[in-house]
């Protein structure tokens, strides 16, 4: 079902790994434009994860906004207003399930990885870790940054290229400011001619993330 202004409320959700009442930690997987749920879920084959449940919202049409994350944020509404609802209501579920924030892992790649970033700023609190594959937080330059509440320490990763053609490496050093200055514990890595991708050295500490206690 999709509404034109909830466009991704009741879109499919998928899941693998253990039920949340039996997993250790959750950990909401948002894709990129043009990928789905089905595919970011191919990542967690990377990780010793057993004791992981994974959740991947799909976006209506393969994409949660039609324009860049640059953009004026009205210009990519409903969606990104859609896609931080079915955000927050993942993480409701989950600690109806007994998995509470800090326990929940926020990660995307690409425009998921925006989304997944402004969700967390937007809703400030200790999280087990957020976690941004080539993203960063969405609007235009001069965006006001206020946003309320305290990281407590969450662990914040975020990963890109400098040669990025989606996203500014300017825009993944504020964004990493940002979730400095509320209180999160922030690991930017800047990768040299990269290009858009994943690579091992983010696996590697996307895992040791996952490992934590």
């Amino acid at each position: 079902m999709e509404t034109t202004h909830d466009p991704h409320a009741e879109q499919p959700v998928m899941r693998k790994g253990p039920a949340p009442g039996q997993a250790r930690l959750a950990v909401i997987l948002v894709h990129g434009r043009g990928d789905s749920a089905a595919g970011i879920l191919g990542l967690v084959d990377e990780f010793d994860a057993a004791d992981i449940t994974w959740i991947a919202p799909q976006a209506a049409g393969q994409t949660w906004y039609p324009y860049s994350f640059m953009s004026p944020i009205a210009q990519n509404e409903p969606g990104i207003t859609s896609g931080l609802g079915v955000i927050g209501g993942l993480v409701n579920s989950l600690g109806a399930d007994g998995i509470g924030p800090d326990r929940v892992v926020l990660m995307g790649f690409s425009q998921g990885a925006c989304l997944s970033q402004e969700f967390a700023a937007r809703n400030a609190r200790r999280y087990h870790a957020v976690i941004g594959l080539s993203g960063g937080l969405i609007g235009p330059p001069g965006t006001p940054r206020d946003y309320g509440g305290s990281f407590d320490g969450t662990p914040v990763f975020l990963g890109c290229s400098d040669i990025d053609p989606h996203i500014p490496v300017e825009r993944v050093k504020e964004s990493a400011e940002v979730f400095r200055r509320m209180g999160a514990s922030v690991d930017e890595r800047i990768y040299p001619r990269l290009g858009h991708t994943v690579n091992y050295d983010e696996i590697e500490a996307v895992r040791a993330l996952l490992k934590a206690r």
